[in-house]
């Protein structure tokens, strides 16, 4: 490990010989969303960790459903988007806030929750696109540089494309923190889409100068078949742009880490005996939890929209849900509730985590219009919605959001099968969310056969508030995480699944055979950089 590269607070700013030296920042840009920036960040840290450096990743603003409650500031706790989470992870760091300092979370098409350092800022949600990022730049700049005083490498992972010239002016996620940073840039595209070479090209040519000079090195990612036949288009991008591709990444589907943006293999993964379906609503929210899934050997993991895909499957589950409201709307105007009832009556094993745990109770209950969206009336006629009525629970959304890294306990359920072998595990996970759930008054209690047993409490943290309900085989939890938790997914599954070192060191290995010798450390080799500018 090299010595940390800072200096007492109490130096002179003006003294050269005593100002903190600053990390060196390797930035990973993307030609397109989803061109393979996530992962490439992930690889990274772990690389650059396996070389004796302390490592940080970074992200000045993520748009994400997927979140962690990780450490905030002033010890109280905090959200950030996953992927930042994982490569803290893959770094061997502990995750914290100020490495994903901005989050946003879509709740509809044109309105995010707004999450500046782990926490809620309803007074940013209305400020217009580009007037609100001159309010979250400081935020980003001040988390960055404090990351860059305490280790020796930052990966910073960059949003979109840095080329989106009607953004230019705004965007401080990609080429703003790279200039800041003095980052040493990889610039990846997805051959698997094709134009790739059109696609480096045209987001180098339409940087200006100053920007383009931080671009290091060309990544093709995905490529599937015979590396040379690239040539010679990688010598002619280089003689166009003076940058040289230092990386061709094969197609490697079963890398096994999270995808980052949603869905994209609507396919089935695995080819595991058990079959389970996640119902894929629009505003699907940590849908990385269920990665251990897609990694099991006993597992056949498919996305399911359509009633047909939960036709002969073993277990259905109904994921969290950034808008339970609006979700659940979709899921009804799908048919997808009458193919769960179905599922339900032949005695098939459900589980509900957070949102989905509010969608199998009687009602949903949204009177300030947490849920619904900010101002809507309290009269509104939605106000109250009927849930699909599994559970005997309702469930009243707060303006207050919960977050929490959870230990709790599952009682018995010796009842449901499906679940028995859960009695008394302990588990890990963590909370994000508004609704505040409990039984529902008896007059309300209406379940039907093979449901007509009484609501049982299932799952309670170390306080003894309860996180879990069961009916029959339908069970509910507000823990997040259930399947990542070896004990309880060897209870569940036989066995755990592939341990997240494993993925790492894969990452980390395929980067190291697939980009040219000795790109990675020059990447660090540039001239010290300046101190920051304010």
């Amino acid at each position: 490990m090299t010595a940390p590269m800072t200096a007492p607070m109490t130096a002179p700013m003006t003294d050269p010989s005593r100002t903190p030296r600053l990390a060196r920042a390797v930035m990973v840009l993307g030609t397109t969303s989803g061109a393979g920036k996530s992962w490439l960040a992930t690889a990274l840290c772990r690389w650059y960790a396996r070389q004796g450096l302390k490592v940080l990743p970074f992200k000045a603003q993520n748009m994400s459903n997927n979140a962690r409650v990780v450490p905030g500031l002033g010890g109280e706790p905090g959200e950030i988007g996953s992927a930042q989470y994982f490569q803290a992870l893959a770094a061997g760091v502990e995750p914290d806030v100020r490495m994903n300092p901005v989050l946003l979370k879509p709740e509809r098409d044109t309105a995010s929750q707004v999450i500046v350092l782990g926490q809620v800022r309803d007074d940013l949600r209305a400020v217009p696109w580009r007037q609100r990022s001159e309010h979250l730049w400081p935020h980003a700049r001040q988390a960055l540089d404090d990351l860059r005083a305490e280790c020796d490498v930052v990966v910073i992972e960059g949003a979109g494309s840095p080329a989106e010239i009607n953004l230019h002016s705004s965007d401080y996620v990609n080429m703003r923190t790279a200039r800041h940073a003095h980052a040493a840039c990889l610039l990846v595209s997805d051959i698997d889409r094709g134009g790739s070479f059109a696609h480096l090209y045209g987001t180098h040519q339409l940087l200006p100068p100053d920007e383009r000079a931080l671009i290091r090195g060309f990544v093709l990612n995905r490529f599937r078949g015979d590396a040379a036949l690239l040539s010679p288009g990688p010598e002619q991008l280089q003689a166009l742009t003076g940058v040289p591709t230092v990386g061709v990444l094969p197609w490697w589907p079963g890398h096994g880490l999270p995808e980052e943006d949603g869905v994209f293999d609507d396919r089935a993964s695995g080819s595991g005996e058990l079959r389970v379906a996640v119902v894929a609503y629009p505003r699907l929210s940590n849908l990385d939890e269920f990665q251990p899934l897609r990694n099991h050997p006993r597992v056949r993991l498919s996305w399911v929209r359509e009633p047909r895909g939960l036709a002969d499957v073993d277990w259905v589950i109904l994921p969290g849900s950034k808008h339970t409201h609006s979700d659940l709307m979709w899921l009804r105007q799908r048919g997808l509730d009458a193919a769960i009832a179905d599922h339900v009556r032949r005695g098939r094993p459900v589980l509900g985590i957070c949102g989905g745990l509010q969608m199998l109770g009687r009602r949903l209950i949204d009177p300030d219009g947490v849920d619904r969206g900010a101002g809507t009336a309290r009269q509104a006629p939605d106000a109250v919605q009927a849930g699909l009525g599994w559970l005997d629970v309702d469930t009243v959304f707060e303006s207050g959001k919960l977050l929490r890294r959870t230990h709790a306990t599952f009682g018995r359920l010796d009842a449901a099968p499906a679940w028995a072998p859960l009695n008394g595990v302990r588990t890990t996970g963590y909370e994000i969310h508004h609704g505040r759930t409990q039984a529902a008054p008896e007059s309300r209690h209406t379940a039907q056969p093979p449901l007509n047993e009484a609501l049982t409490e299932v799952l309670h943290d170390d306080q003894g508030r309860c996180l879990g309900w069961r009916q029959g085989a339908v069970m509910g939890v507000y823990l997040h995480g259930l399947f990542e938790c070896d004990a309880a997914a060897r209870a569940l599954l036989g066995g755990g699944s592939r341990p997240w070192s494993e993925v790492w060191d894969g990452l980390a290995d395929h980067v190291d055979r697939h980009m040219a010798p000795g790109a990675l450390m020059n990447l660090l080799s540039l001239p010290n950089p300046p101190s920051p500018a304010p």
